[in-house]
């Protein structure tokens, strides 16, 4: 048997299945380098995709901040106010006694500044603790609206908003008041607090006047309520829009110290069209407020004037008002006050339904947004029912 062809066939074919065996692996290495190339691309496409969205987030929130200068927790705003009363007061003449302690309010603001130009504010109530079936309490929505201004002295202001009447209805926390009860001139005829929906525009001039104008909801009395104007508010709580009114108020503060006002207010039909013998109600007020150094001086005075046959048989057609309140801050915390007020919502006719009271107090500010008060009051009705006592409160906000 010959060697040599067999040793070399052997050969032949180790080295056929060598060459084989180095065309696997290198096809097992090119494929596991395209495997490695197309996850590479692929991490890298990711990667892209991860920078740009991170662009754009960060574009946005630059943008946002770049609005106003303000980040977005910035543009949020949250307030808000509180008073607990206690009342211990004897009644005489029919009166009834009054001794009760009351959380009167409790209320929270938010706010949010979409842009310099257009800002949201809210406010929510809470009246006496608590609110539902059987309760003495409620939950209103007292503010919600839009503000936006059309230039650097005129705004556009649209939703449920607080009317520019009186003193005390755009600005009522407890701290920026003397007394523990608001004053009964601006409860019982203008009232407040008072609020509807609507839209209007508010201008301020350079000489210190600022003018309001709006549309909005109206009131609806009736005559079981002796067309009294507190009973009217709706509280734009499913208001019935029948007939809407209209609010005009001015205002002057170009002297330091000094603030002269006014507002008047016309609705064609103060019962919403519900009663034929009522008609038109229009109000008219002014007021004052004028502080020299530690001495301040407040005053007011409002009128309704009601159309029809209605409220003139019960005295309504006319009901007025107005009160005189001067203060004295003895120290930077503690100051004393003296008001006389005087209303009648019957005040058409010539029967005894005016109401009067005197009050004298002091207010204690244990900072500039909390506030400790204690007052007494004496009432001079012409009814002969009065109810004379003393007052206790605190107060803040935020």
């Amino acid at each position: 048997m010959k060697l040599k062809p067999l040793v070399t066939g052997i050969a032949l074919a180790l080295m056929a299945n060598s060459a084989f065996a180095a065309d696997t692996v290198e096809a097992q290495l090119k494929a596991q380098q395209d495997l490695i190339k197309q996850q590479a691309a692929a991490i890298e496409a990711l990667s892209r995709q991860v920078q740009e969205n991170q662009d754009a987030v960060e574009a946005a929130v630059e943008a946002v901040e770049a609005d106003s200068g303000k980040s977005a927790l910035d543009k949020l705003s949250i307030g808000g106010y509180g008073e607990l009363h206690y009342n211990n007061l004897q009644g005489e003449g029919g009166a009834s006694d009054k001794k009760s302690v009351d959380f009167h309010r409790f209320v929270m603001m938010f706010g949010y500044e979409f842009s310099d130009t257009i800002r949201f504010f809210s406010e929510v109530e809470l009246e006496h603790s608590l609110s539902g079936d059987d309760k003495p309490g409620e939950v209103e929505l007292e503010q919600a609206y839009i503000d936006w201004d059309l230039s650097s002295n005129l705004t556009s202001r649209s939703g449920l908003f607080l009317l520019p009447v009186g003193l005390l209805n755009e600005t009522h926390e407890p701290d920026t008041f003397y007394g523990v009860e608001r004053n009964n001139v601006e409860k019982y005829i203008l009232p407040t607090t008072w609020w509807e929906a609507g839209t209007g525009l508010i201008g301020r001039l350079d000489n210190g006047v600022t003018l309001q104008g709006f549309v909005h909801s109206g009131l609806e009395t009736n005559a079981d309520a002796k067309y009294s104007i507190r009973s009217g508010r709706q509280k734009v709580a499913k208001a019935n829009a029948e007939d809407l009114a209209v609010t005009l108020a001015v205002s002057y503060a170009g002297i330091p110290g000094l603030t002269l006002g006014g507002s008047v207010q016309y609705q064609e039909d103060v019962t919403q069209s519900q009663d034929a013998d009522a008609g038109s109600a229009t109000m008219l007020e002014a007021h004052v407020d004028w502080q020299y150094e530690a001495f301040r001086l407040r005053g007011l005075y409002g009128m309704w004037m009601l159309d029809g046959d209605g409220p003139k048989s019960m005295g309504a057609d006319e009901q007025n008002g107005w009160y005189l309140e001067p203060s004295y801050m003895v120290t930077d915390k503690m100051g004393v006050f003296a008001r006389y007020s005087t209303w009648d919502n019957q005040a058409g006719d010539s029967a005894d339904s005016a109401k009067a009271q005197t009050d004298i107090g002091v207010n204690y500010w244990i900072h500039p947004r909390v506030v400790f008060k204690a007052d007494y009051q004496w009432q001079d009705n012409d009814s002969d029912k009065n109810q004379n006592g003393f007052n206790l409160g605190v107060g803040y906000s935020f």
